[in-house]
């Protein structure tokens, strides 16, 4: 499992709405065609061939690191983080698929893979690490870090703010109702809807920790 930020700048800063909506991701030129069954040689030979990087040897080092990465390195259940100014918004990545439909899209969105959103954030609210990835000046960037086994919502968030919060502030909650809570996660184990067998069991988790 890996964990992928993809930047947006210029032409598809305005096209974060379609992402979420449409459950997307996208990046590249799409001048140069599908790239489904190419590795690294081959798209650099496409980018080559597209005329759009003469004498730009630099750009096309760029181009052909992000294509390379988001088309062969990305594996399907894969993490991304887009971001806009405020938000930040973590998706499980699905395969890589050319969409000959939007070749003559402004910006470029044929190059694509799905994405199902799982999570948005204060772009003010997440952790370090992510601040970092998201700085990156590359549109396709991996993260290099260790990631948690489990649960990467819970990693994006900045805990220092909740843990001060915490060490200088009263209980809110009584002992009684905290004995109901976990009566009630308990019986939530049992429920014949994994999803809510799931979130029982990480609320027990986190409260155990």
């Amino acid at each position: 499992m890996s964990l992928f930020g993809v930047r947006l700048d210029g032409t598809r800063s305005g096209l974060i709405k379609s992402f979420l909506e449409d459950n997307y991701v996208c990046a590249g030129d799409h001048v140069i065609g599908n790239l489904e069954s190419s590795g690294r040689e081959d798209i650099r030979s496409a980018l080559v061939a597209s005329g759009a990087y003469q004498e730009q040897e630099l750009e096309l080092e760029e181009a052909l690191s992000s294509l390379d990465t988001f088309v062969n390195v990305m594996q399907d259940g894969d993490y991304v983080l887009i971001a806009d100014e405020e938000w930040v918004y973590l998706g499980d990545l699905g395969d890589y698929f050319y969409d000959a439909r939007q070749e003559s899209v402004e910006g470029g969105t044929a190059h694509r893979r799905g994405v199902t959103w799982l999570k948005s954030l204060p772009r003010t609210a997440v952790n370090s690490a992510v601040q970092a990835l998201l700085a990156s000046d590359q549109e396709v960037t991996r993260y290099s870090g260790v990631l948690p086994a489990a649960r990467m919502d819970l990693w994006l968030a900045d805990s220092s703010a909740g843990d001060m919060e915490t060490a200088h502030s009263p209980a809110r909650v009584d002992e009684a109702t905290i004995a109901e809570a976990l009566a009630v996660l308990k019986a939530a184990l049992h429920s014949p809807d994994a999803e809510r067998r799931e979130r029982a069991a990480a609320a027990i988790l986190h409260y155990a920790k």
